[in-house]
């Protein structure tokens, strides 16, 4: 950490790596010394499911994966710590303020002999974590898990109480400061991202010019557009629109050069889709197995949440059958279309089959309206649109920059606390101060 916190006087070597140096006055014990395990089995009749998740303990979430196993579950209490054994949820966990009960893939330790409220930093800290998953065990190589016995021979720092409610004070205050700072660079990315669309949205259905004038598309949720440009149907602009697939025989897909094939994971936040995870050999597409595409196409993504996701190809490609795909023909310019599609994710959403899962097929996708002026008039805007989404996303880089700064911060901050790095006994919350400018010092 920087000089803003001074050191404890004296250090030793703990004898473990992930504590590495402590002061004098610490030492090192097993978990077991400080919890006591609790496996009392409980129903989520009697009391309410609770998730254990990055943020820490919460009330069960709507999206949370369901069994049938609601009567075999673990009782939590107030200031129990919680942590899920599942390496693939590395990081869930936390000191729960809730009673309530959790899937027994959880582990639930009792703090008898530690601070609560330190045990929640110290066992969330990002080198804790590391130190308890790295015990884990299990079959794929990706997946394991940590059981409760390993759990407690962790060798953790035993701490004066005293410290202990130190250091959680001073963490609790300093990692809010951090979380506000966080949430306020999140709403400005949220703001860019819906001020970035709208440029978008007001180019490709008003145009640059202020003063045109304009007439009743027809479209309700057009309204007026300038009254040269024309409305028309995707059937009317495109040379093809169709849907990927899947080649049925996998020897198909290769590790070698071969053709990009994309799915909806392969989407992301830019206009132009590259570098599918799979690919597809050109053996595959001589012998009829597989489909190509050509480059300047859109795709738009047809079924599920991402669905009406819109992106441009540059290559020659393939992909599956969740995708739809548009070939404009001579009458539009592709990133106009891109664009004017771009601005439409809410009316494909409303047009798809949503009583069961919502699904924009080709048929529906060649019956989206798309209004549009002249040749050069479309350049002019594709043209401006792109120095503006430039623009706006220069500004998006900047604040995931501070976002993932902040997060850096936040871990360091908390691992040089519980670990002794930093001495902060004498801390005392500071009367008055410009909180993010000591958090960004």
């Amino acid at each position: 950490m920087s000089g803003r916190y001074k050191a404890y006087g004296e250090y030793k070597d703990s004898g473990v790596e992930w504590l590495g140096e402590i002061p004098k006055s610490w030492k090192a014990k097993r978990l077991a010394a400080f919890f006591e395990e609790r496996r009392e089995k409980v129903s989520d009749k009697d009391y309410s499911p609770l998730s254990v998740t990055m943020k820490g303990i919460v009330p069960q979430l709507e999206n949370a994966a369901k069994t049938e196993a609601g009567d075999n579950r673990k009782l939590v209490l107030k200031n129990d710590f919680v942590i899920n054994s599942r390496s693939d949820r590395k990081g869930s966990s936390g000191v729960s303020s809730l009673v309530g009960s959790v899937s027994l893939i959880s582990i639930v330790m009792v703090p008898t002999r530690i601070y609560p409220y330190f045990a929640h930093h110290l066992l969330r800290s990002y080198s804790f974590q590391e130190e308890f998953y790295r015990y884990g065990k299990g079959i794929v190589a990706d997946l394991w898990s940590t059981n409760s016995s390993e759990m407690k021979n962790i060798l953790i720092p035993e701490v004066p109480m005293r410290e202990q409610e130190a250091i959680a004070a001073f963490l609790d205050h300093e990692t809010a400061k951090i979380d506000t700072l966080i949430d306020k660079q999140q709403q400005l990315i949220e703001l860019l991202k819906e001020k970035r669309q709208a440029v978008i949205s007001h180019a490709v259905t008003k145009g640059l010019d202020p003063d045109v004038p304009m007439k009743d598309s027809g479209v309700e949720w057009l309204g007026e557009v300038p009254d040269h440009w024309v409305i028309s149907q995707i059937k009317y602009l495109s040379s093809f629109v169709g849907t990927g697939g899947t080649p049925k025989n996998p020897e198909s897909f290769t590790d070698l050069d071969g053709i990009d094939w994309f799915s909806p994971g392969d989407f992301n936040s830019s206009l132009i889709l590259q570098d599918a995870n799979k690919k597809i050999s050109k053996l595959s597409i001589r012998n009829g197995d597989a489909k190509i595409y050509p480059k300047n196409s859109i795709v738009v993504i047809g079924i599920g949440a991402t669905l009406g996701k819109v992106a441009l190809t540059e290559n020659f490609f393939s992909c599956n059958q969740q995708i739809n795909i548009i070939v404009p023909n001579e009458k539009i310019n592709f990133k106009y279309l891109a664009y004017s599609l771009s601005n439409q994710v809410e009316q494909m959403q409303q047009a798809s089959n949503a009583s069961t899962i919502g699904i924009m097929n080709q048929e529906k996708t060649k019956k989206i309206w798309i209004v549009f002026p002249k040749k050069h008039e479309q350049f002019e805007i594709v043209k401006f649109i792109s120095k503006k989404t430039t623009e706006f996303d220069l500004l998006l880089d900047w604040s995931e920059k501070q976002i993932q700064f902040l997060k850096e911060r936040r871990t360091a901050l908390i691992s040089a606390a519980v670990t002794g790095k930093i001495d902060v006994r004498d801390w005392q919350v500071p009367v008055t101060q410009t909180e993010s400018d000591e958090v960004m010092a």
